[in-house]
């Protein structure tokens, strides 16, 4: 099964304000743009993948993640996360009705594809499923089969929201790759440890932050 991916992303300018501690308000917009960078491209690597299509307003991410392949889907709900992926799978099935769908954070700038296949792979024998992240709270991927609406409940305790949606947990060892997103310091150094993409880790040798 070929999957579509479907990366939201919200404006630069307010991207990662929980980064605040590691990365000043000038260079956290690059740095969520480089994790976004480094996403796509390992995500258009994945032998599974077809297409990714990005949703987002921002004109200096939609020119970049463009360039590197990604369809752009403006966000034209523009009312937060869930209602942002929901335009894009309907965005992608409304010329490919039967496609496979599924969301990913725009935050995993340590993605090996071949970890994301074998994701996607566990997700092709459930209607609806879903991988918590690293810290076992929140989503970083919600996989909906042919035929099955993705149904989105990402933010706050996604992990149980999506559990209770009826979506099938996946329990996969040695994904880490995809289960790291990063929203904090922690969670940045954790990336690095594990290996991020050439964006990430130019961004991170300027801000002088190291793996733990």
């Amino acid at each position: 099964m070929q999957w579509t991916l479907v990366i939201p992303l919200k404006p630069l300018a307010r991207a990662k304000s929980r980064l605040s501690d590691t990365a000043a308000d000038g260079l956290r917009p690059g740095l969520a743009l480089a994790f976004a960078q480094d996403t796509v491209t390992a995500a258009l690597a994945c032998p599974a993948v077809k297409d990714v299509a990005v949703v987002t307003d921002d004109t200096l991410a939609g020119r970049e993640l463009g360039a590197l392949g990604a369809h752009i889907v403006p966000d034209e709900p523009g009312d937060g996360l869930n209602a942002a992926l929901a335009h894009g799978a309907a965005f992608v099935r409304s010329s490919r009705p039967e496609s496979a769908v599924a969301a990913l954070n725009a935050d995993l700038p340590a993605l090996r594809p071949l970890e994301l296949a074998r994701v996607l792979e566990a997700a092709t024998e459930f209607p609806r499923a879903f991988l918590p992240d690293a810290a076992t709270i929140g989503t970083t991927l919600l996989a909906a089969g042919p035929g099955q609406e993705l149904r989105p409940a990402f933010g706050t305790d996604s992990r149980a929201r999506h559990r209770t949606s009826g979506a099938v947990e996946l329990s996969l060892t040695d994904v880490d790759s995809v289960r790291q997103d990063v929203d904090t310091g922690d969670d940045l150094r954790a990336a690095l440890a594990l290996g991020v993409g050439p964006r990430t880790a130019a961004m991170a040798a300027r801000l002088l932050i190291t793996g733990p």
